[in-house]
């Protein structure tokens, strides 16, 4: 292994949708998130034409409603963080707890002060707090008043919000990301731009011109921050799945570069480099789009152009193949899409091919393109956790999937990639966002509750919690 930096920031992560619960507590509205129903079959039920965001107890059940309830065990959890050893934790301010509608004139103190508590708790430990504004969980009401992110009016109201958060943090947090895995649109686009078939998902013209009033939102976050100290350092953050081609047939591999244009980099192009890539005209007109067809200003392209983001954050979670001359129809499951099967590689239970290299890969790939730090802000292994008679769960296939991971980074490091930190998913059990299930488990930490909503909420370190502890304290070297 090779040295880490010193400052390397070791940690760990989650969003407030998945983990916070009290859904109605503090003046908190409702998201986006409250309204997906729990189990494999969250992403078939809000594609249907007939979804329009109601939420049904008498039909579904709702885990996000609970998640872990963070909102009440918050003190205990930062403290199992802190006896890891983290020096970072990377989480998420909920935007419905700050504005509960979205387009309010004044934020939600209450929610403000929930997040003062939090954030304090961190420092106490002296955990970095890295804060995502913006994680898959925008207030309900603007899906379904404004029709989601291809409103040009949501710009105003994130420009409010993010506004508010960092004019009340912005001494006490230095890290900050503007849109969660702002590219998984391309997919999926309910969680990240509030679009679902009843309002606009199967019409590309509108996640393009959702994406672009992202992108002018993320610059004037960057610009407001930037305002307020120039050493805080806002970064993007996107999906990323490092792509193959399945073989060297010369279609497979043009498929390959344009999948990895249209879905690796185009996102982080526009908000990296700051303006909008060459092949862009070739991506809309994929969809019988022009430029034109979106209502884009010289104003917008100036603050793209102009405020840029300082760092890169991204997941990792697994590779793609990508098959286009139809010889090959053995696919698997991935994080929000699946890909051919790579016979090289094992999958995890819920199919996710395990490729530590593809993490190799993309660290250089995005270093090489953008030249800018990298933060892994999500990376780990979803799984099937069976916990012993006393609530101890040996997780040996999740030590090994991190250290292969942590190894693949060691190598990028040495390769010169600037990587600043290291934030693995679901440090601590939490609902799954693709699955709606607890038993879909991430964590260091086990929590006793099952995917019907039953257990004690207890909190029990797993084997992996002490392998980590001990990561970090050698700073990658054991």
């Amino acid at each position: 292994m090779n040295k880490f930096p010193n400052n390397f920031l070791w940690g760990g992560a989650t969003a407030a949708n998945q983990l916070e619960g009290g859904y109605k507590e503090g003046g908190r509205g409702l998201s986006i998130a409250d309204a997906l129903p729990g189990g494999k079959d969250r992403f078939r039920i809000v594609q249907d034409p007939n979804f329009d965001w109601t939420i049904d107890e008498s039909k579904y059940k709702y885990p996000n409603h609970e998640g872990i309830d963070y909102y009440n065990h918050f003190r205990e959890d930062i403290k199992l963080f802190s006896e890891m050893g983290f020096k970072c934790y990377r989480f998420s301010i909920a935007w419905s707890r700050i504005f509960p509608n979205g387009d309010e004139l004044e934020p939600n103190e209450e929610g403000l002060k929930f997040y003062d508590a939090i954030i304090d708790e961190c420092l106490k430990f002296n955990i970095e707090p890295v804060i995502t504004i913006s994680h898959y969980e925008m207030s309900l009401n603007l899906a379904k008043k404004y029709g989601g992110w291809k409103n040009k009016k949501l710009i105003s109201f994130f420009e409010r919000y993010a506004k508010v958060v960092l004019t009340r943090y912005y001494k006490k947090v230095k890290y900050w990301m503007t849109f969660n895995e702002i590219n998984s649109a391309a997919h999926f686009p309910v969680m990240s731009q509030g679009l679902i078939p009843s309002n606009g998902a199967n019409d590309k013209k509108n996640i393009f011109q959702a994406w672009h009033n992202q992108f002018v939102s993320s610059a004037k976050a960057v610009k407001i921050g930037h305002e307020l100290d120039s050493n805080l350092k806002i970064g993007c953050m996107i999906l990323y799945a490092t792509t193959y081609s399945y073989d060297s047939n010369p279609n497979n591999q043009l498929a390959t570069l344009q999948q990895n244009q249209d879905f690796n980099y185009f996102c982080g192009d526009v908000q990296i480099r700051g303006k909008y890539p060459s092949y862009t005209k070739r991506l809309l007109a994929e969809y019988g789009l022009k430029e034109s067809d979106l209502d884009i200003t010289n104003e917008e392209l100036d603050l793209i152009r102009n405020y840029t983001v300082d760092y890169i954050g991204f997941s990792y979670y697994m590779s793609s193949v990508v098959e286009v001359t139809k010889n090959n129809n053995n696919t698997v499951d991935g994080n929000l899409f699946g890909s051919v099967k790579n016979p090289f590689l094992k999958s995890s239970d819920w199919g996710w091919q395990i490729d530590p290299t593809g993490l190799r890969i993309a660290l250089n790939q995005l270093y090489d393109r953008y030249q800018k730090p990298l933060f892994i802000v999500e990376n780990g292994l979803g799984a099937i956790d069976q916990p012993d008679s006393n609530n101890y769960v040996i997780d040996d296939y999740r030590i090994e999937y991190l250290k292969k991971h942590i190894e693949a980074m060691s190598k990028a490091i040495d390769d010169g990639v600037k990587l600043m930190g290291y934030t693995p998913w679901g440090c601590i059990d939490l609902v799954s966002a693709s699955t709606g299930e607890m038993s879909k488990r991430y964590g260091f930490i086990y929590v006793d509750l099952d995917d019907n909503g039953a257990g004690t909420m207890k909190r029990y370190p797993k084997k992996s919690f002490y392998w980590y502890k001990d990561v970090i304290k050698n700073n990658g070297l054991n």
